[in-house]
């Protein structure tokens, strides 16, 4: 991303953080937190980018935002968006956690773009002062990027020192021999897929062998959508590495609060029975389930 389109779209703002102006739109940064498991407790390890539209001071569906760009102005707004996400989280989210940043490969037909946009990427990281190692670049298996392109945009992920996940695994067109064939460092479990399996035991079985199998190859999983203390739970129980969803957190628009929890105060979620709200929870969760179905008490 050029300096010029950068400060073309930029607003800063007296706390620190940014926002973007496109066409009629603001842009402003949410953040997510990751947790990962640690002795039967959940702390915060990682957030992710996400980005939030508004339109008239009203907010709007980031997909109905993304519909309304043309294509051709695809890859800046990509472009526009990670710079908000990095520097808003230099400036409000604790210095050692993790920042998933999400990618569309189609964007990136050629080689030489993916790596201009990389080392566009670098500069912005040096003005947030954020490591590269800090960074991990979520990538979606989509219909509308080829295998080819898919595969050399992430190897020039990995040129560039950034860490790899894969999105919404267990959606579409996402097989296990792609995964092979990609060797990410993270797989992010489609929510949707996740509760399916979670709704009986041959489906929880598979989903542990699954999280077992990645795990003996190195790639760490995260459990989306996590939105119950049963579904908790049961992700404590496959053994997945780390869980998001808003039964433990939910996205807040930077400014945060999160800078709060860093090495001086961390956030731990004591992991709760299945029908046990966790303490960052709103209590008003669903009865007691096993794998999906009502227990009687």
């Amino acid at each position: 991303m050029s300096r010029s389109i950068e400060h073309a779209h930029i607003v800063r703002h007296d706390d620190g953080t940014v926002s973007g102006v496109w066409g009629i739109y603001t842009l402003q940064s949410a953040f997510q937190p990751i947790f990962a498991f640690s002795n039967g407790k959940l702390s915060v390890t990682a957030f992710e980018g996400l980005i939030r539209p508004f339109r008239d001071g009203e907010p709007q569906s980031p997909v109905s935002f993304f519909n309304t760009c043309p294509t051709v102005d695809r890859l800046h707004i990509e472009a526009l968006t990670r710079t908000l996400h990095l520097l808003n989280a230099g400036a409000c989210l604790p210095q050692e956690a993790s920042i998933f940043i999400n990618f569309d490969p189609s964007v990136f037909t050629d080689r030489s773009i993916a790596d201009k946009a990389l080392r566009d990427m670098r500069l912005v990281l040096y003005e947030a002062e954020i490591d590269a190692n800090r960074v991990v670049c979520e990538v979606t298996e989509q219909k509308s990027a080829s295998q080819e392109t898919l595969y050399n945009f992430v190897e020039a992920l990995r040129a560039n020192g950034f860490r790899i996940a894969v999105d919404d695994y267990g959606a579409d067109e996402s097989d296990i021999n792609r995964i092979k064939e990609l060797r990410p460092d993270i797989v992010k479990f489609d929510a949707h897929w996740i509760k399916q399996l979670m709704e009986s035991g041959a489906g929880f079985a598979l989903l542990t062998a699954m999280v077992a199998s990645f795990e003996q190859q190195g790639i760490r999983t995260v459990f989306e959508g996590i939105e119950q203390g049963w579904q908790l739970e049961l992700a404590e129980k496959s053994g997945a590495s780390m869980v998001q969803g808003f039964a433990l957190a939910r996205p807040e628009l930077a400014p945060t609060s999160f800078h709060v929890f860093g090495k001086d105060r961390p956030m731990p979620v004591t992991v709760p029975d299945a029908g046990e709200a966790p303490a960052a929870v709103s209590p008003s969760l669903r009865p007691k389930r096993a794998f999906g179905r009502k227990v009687v008490p």
